[in-house]
This record gives C-alpha cells, sequence and structure tokens, in this order.
C-alpha cells in the first residue's frame, strides 16, 4: 500500500496541481491585498465609506453588507481576467495538436462488410 501511494504521489499531473493550488492560494492573497490597499481607497475617494467593505445597509435588524460582496466580485474578476490571460498565453505557445488521421465512413464500412458477405457466399 505504501509503494501505491508512493507512486500515486511522484505522477506529474498530482505534483502539478498540488504546485498549482499553492500557486492559486497565494495569487489569491496578492489580489486580495490589491483590492484592499489600492482598489477599495480609489472607490472610496467617489463613496461615503472609508473602506468599501463597511458598506451596508438593514432591513429589519438584518444587516446586509454589500461591500463586502463589492470586494468579492472585484477579486473574481481580477483573477478571471488574469486566467483568461494566461490561457491565451498557453495557448499561443503549446504546439497545436495535429488532427487523427479520419478513418473509414460509415459507408466504406458498410460497402467492406457487404464486399466480404458476397465473397463468403461465393465461396459456398
Amino acid at each position: 500500500m505504501l509503494n501505491e501511494f508512493k507512486a500515486f504521489i511522484t505522477r506529474g499531473n498530482v505534483l502539478d496541481m498540488a504546485v498549482g493550488v499553492i500557486i492559486g492560494g497565494a495569487f489569491t492573497a496578492l489580489v486580495g491585498s490589491l483590492t484592499k490597499n489600492l482598489i477599495n481607497p480609489i472607490l472610496s475617494m467617489f463613496t461615503s465609506a472609508s473602506n468599501l467593505a463597511n458598506l451596508s445597509f438593514t432591513v429589519l435588524g438584518a444587516k446586509f453588507t454589500y461591500g463586502a460582496f463589492i470586494n468579492d466580485i472585484i477579486n473574481f474578476l481580477i483573477i478571471a481576467f488574469i486566467v483568461f490571460l494566461i490561457v491565451k498565453a498557453a495557448n499561443r505557445v503549446m504546439p497545436k495538436k495535429e488532427a487523427a488521421p479520419a478513418g473509414p465512413t460509415q459507408e466504406e464500412l458498410l460497402a467492406e462488410i457487404r464486399d466480404l458477405l458476397a465473397k463468403q457466399d461465393a465461396t459456398k
């Protein structure tokens, strides 16, 4: 069982995924910092709140912090745009796969079966 685990954990795609998760977590923290320390102060110049996350309203005693939701939307858009740029760049760099050679069409296969059956009947 230990050898199976070792074989599983040392496979390339598992290690790649682990590196991706770690870098993704660090990148998420970086984008969060960007939003909190740079974008929020700029947006707060146009709103009355000093921190966008503090924007909220209350209805029947329930507090809705829509500012935190706006922060999350900004973070998502930044991360999604960066991922888009990375995928676009990777698609340019990666070699394009050649199309697999096309096999015989259904009509060609049926004609071949017909010919084999006709040949089989002729030998009887």
